[in-house]
């Protein structure tokens, strides 16, 4: 039988074998161990079927049941699985708590001759492991501005000058404002989402200082971790203080090259914070693909709302001012002050 193995040695292990996920479909995709591959033992109906059973009627009939469900595809599990051990035919394997179906999987890859390890807890005993991780102390640097200050593309330019960087609009696929989804990929759920944080965390070494953009608690559909949130608005925050008009002509670069409708869709969201006649006024320069316009009556309603989060979460903050949207430039006053 394969070796039962605690969460911090199977993430350990997972650096250099496969970790093989064993639930369903949408169990999968609800959230995952990042890198982890999916060879569900039951599809998303089946496991409802099952699992009814189990409720309704008893354990072994729910475990007849699903031996009937799984005896039909045996060859081609054992297929896929011995495809993913490769060379080194070792596999980590877990279900959502290290029950049934997590075991049944590994006695099927045992039986062709592959190495198994087993995760104690299954991916609940991950999660768990995820939250404290999440919780204990970091240092971070906190780089705060209004929309359109360039706050990510100072994150990419330190991160290729060795700086260690966590960029959490990366990692939910969101911007973070109304217009934050034009040109992302789908978001994760919360739940991957932390789980995706925490393998960027794990890569990076705690006693070094981490660079990371201001954020609210949500990013998009995801929501930060209450833990690394605390951190967040507990560490130092540097403002960078420019002009509404560069970050305007900023936002022009972004933005302007999308789809005049999905743009419209965008204002449209924050409607009953622009008001009726900045609503009316914003739509009609995007007709007119006046998109600075656009940009200077939308910063009107993001700058107050990003100076309210600012005082509310960051009571003590530096400011520094800057009359460029150049990540170079920002970076280097941002690293000035961080190493006196």
């Amino acid at each position: 039988m394969a070796d039962l193995i605690q969460i911090e040695q199977f993430i350990t292990l997972s650096a250099s074998h496969p970790v093989i996920d064993v639930r369903s479909p949408s169990e999968f995709i609800q959230g995952h161990i990042p890198g982890a591959m999916n060879i569900p033992l039951f599809d998303d109906q089946e496991r409802k079927v099952v699992g009814t059973t189990y409720k309704q009627i008893n354990k072994e009939a729910a475990m007849y049941t699903g031996l009937e469900f799984a005896g039909k595809k045996l060859v081609e599990l054992a297929k896929e699985g011995e495809k993913m051990a490769g060379k080194n035919r070792t596999l980590l394997v877990h279900c959502w708590r290290g029950g049934m179906r997590s075991k049944s999987m590994v006695w099927l890859f045992e039986t062709l001759g592959l190495t198994c390890y087993l995760l104690e807890g299954g991916y609940k005993s991950y999660r768990h492991y995820v939250h404290s991780e999440l919780s204990l102390p970091v240092h971070l640097n906190v780089i705060g501005g209004r929309t359109g200050s360039g706050k990510t593309d100072i994150l990419h330019y330190l991160e290729q000058a060795g700086e260690q960087v966590i960029d959490l609009e990366g990692l939910a696929h969101h911007k973070g404002s109304a217009f934050g989804a034009l040109g992302e990929s789908q978001q994760p759920t919360t739940e991957q989402f932390e789980n995706d944080l925490y393998r960027e965390l794990s890569d990076l070494d705690r006693s070094r200082k981490i660079w990371i953009e201001d954020e609210s608690r949500n990013v998009g559909r995801c929501v930060i971790p209450g833990g690394f949130y605390s951190r967040l608005r507990e560490s130092d925050i540097i403002f960078l203080d420019i002009p509404r008009e560069k970050r305007a002509h900023h936002l022009v670069k972004h933005y302007a090259e999308y789809d005049s409708e999905a743009l419209k869709g965008c204002v449209l969201r924050i409607e009953k914070k622009l008001g009726g006649d900045r609503t009316r006024d914003a739509l009609e320069s995007i007709d007119r693909e006046d998109f600075f316009n656009t940009a200077m009556i939308t910063l009107h309603y993001y700058d107050k709302a990003y100076m309210y989060s600012l005082e509310k979460n960051h009571k003590q903050h530096i400011v520094i001012h800057s009359d460029y949207v150049d990540p170079a430039t920002n970076a280097g006053l941002l690293r000035k002050y961080f190493q006196k």
